[in-house]
């Protein structure tokens, strides 16, 4: 598993969003990109991530910020969360598990009790060079926005 940090370059991407379309990282030189990494689409904290991604959307992209979402889901399930909540930016489907390994955030996880592998929640702010410039691992659903604009702009 990929252990990166900031100042490295990020990792390439290269998946279907949930229209179908083919997204690559290199499409968006030259701006910054918020990188989510969510566990699964329509549940609590995932949905409270998107949500306030969605709320706070418009500044983003004000200050020229491009947001994109992934998890391991489907375009199908992600074109129905999308549709579901409303979100204007886009979700990449990870089916392959390429993207959560080439960022380290597929991990044996706990719950209950119970070890299974899955998402680490993880965002990644990359500048426009394609360089990881923050990392934030304990994130805040209800306040993702705010993490990530508490970094950017200091």
């Amino acid at each position: 598993m990929a252990t990166l940090t900031e100042g490295d370059q990020a990792p390439a991407i290269i998946a279907k969003d949930q229209s179908g379309n083919e997204v690559s990282l290199n499409d968006f030189k030259g701006k910054t990109v918020v990188l989510y990494f969510y566990p699964k689409d329509d549940t609590p904290g995932c949905t409270a991530e998107a949500c306030d991604f969605r709320d706070n959307y418009q500044g983003l992209q004000a200050k020229d910020i491009v947001v994109l979402g992934v998890s391991v889901d489907d375009e199908k399930s992600h074109q129905k969360f999308v549709t579901k909540h409303s979100l204007p930016f886009t979700l990449l489907a990870d089916t392959d598990q390429k993207i959560v390994n080439d960022y380290g955030v597929w991990a044996e996880k706990n719950m209950y009790g119970k070890k299974y592998m899955g998402t680490v929640r993880t965002t990644f702010i990359i500048d426009g060079e394609g360089k990881i410039a923050h990392i934030i691992n304990k994130v805040d659903t209800k306040n993702a926005t705010q993490q990530v604009l508490d970094l950017i702009n200091n």
